[in-house]
């Protein structure tokens, strides 16, 4: 089934690996960013190109309702080129507010186009220190401080703006650590990685399979146990697209 597709964050790293997946299962691609300049590149992945503040309720609100999506995908993220671990420091902030304010705009403004299904990325090392591996139900980090206390806050609001929509069916993605390109490593890291092809190919499952609520997603490891999106959504964390 064919469907129309609202994708936010359409240029990061996720989003030009899913953009071509998009298409070639035959759904129509809205594909949001900030800059005008990208517009080209979305065009070129074959996206209708909207070039949108997610802060700007008004003018996200407007530009989803033209866009008449029945899915909108949320990979918003406020990151530096690869992770570049000088400007982290200060973009962990930035991206915690993509993940309060800018969720609560997207989720106003997808309810208003009248779509049916929020897809949204989180991640998957926040979870409270305890047995291993983690499933969807273990406890967060609440005890965290810091910049991961920032982070931590981001996520929660994330997920729980996108689970307790009742005007929306909401999943959750908490992707493991990316590697590939885009990502600014080219082999697997972290303690539970994730290759960004799979990564996409995850949210394009998550479309018409699953029911609402939360997905770990990763490749096999000791810190997040993957089977419910094994099961439920068919992830294969092997799935690469061509000439990966």
């Amino acid at each position: 089934m064919s469907h129309r597709i609202f994708l936010a964050g359409a240029t990061g790293a996720i989003g030009q690996r899913l953009i071509p997946l998009l298409r070639a299962a035959g759904h129509h691609v809205a594909g949001a960013t900030r800059f005008k300049a990208k517009m080209p590149t979305l065009g070129a992945l074959g996206a209708e190109p909207v070039v949108v503040n997610v802060f700007d309720a008004d003018a996200l609100k407007l530009a989803v309702l033209a866009a008449r999506p029945d899915i909108v995908i949320h990979q918003l993220t406020d990151l530096p080129p690869g992770l570049d671990p000088a400007k982290m420091a200060n973009a962990i902030g930035r991206n915690a507010r993509v993940r309060e304010d800018g969720t609560r705009n997207l989720i106003d403004a997808s309810v208003a186009a009248g779509a049916q299904r929020l897809i949204a990325q989180s991640i998957g090392w926040m979870y409270a220190p305890g047995p291993q591996p983690h499933r969807e139900d273990d406890p967060l980090d609440d005890a965290a401080d810091g910049p991961r206390g920032i982070t931590l806050a981001g996520v929660v609001s994330l997920e729980t703006q996108t689970l307790r929509s009742s005007l929306l069916e909401g999943i959750v993605l908490r992707y493991g650590q990316l590697y590939g390109p885009g990502t600014g490593s080219e082999g697997p890291r972290g303690a539970a990685p994730l290759h960004v092809d799979a990564a996409a190919h995850a949210a394009l499952l998550a479309i018409d399979r699953g029911t609402p609520g939360v997905y770990n997603i990763a490749e096999p490891n000791d810190l997040i146990a993957t089977d419910k999106a094994r099961r439920d959504l068919g992830f294969d964390a092997g799935f690469r697209l061509p000439n990966s």
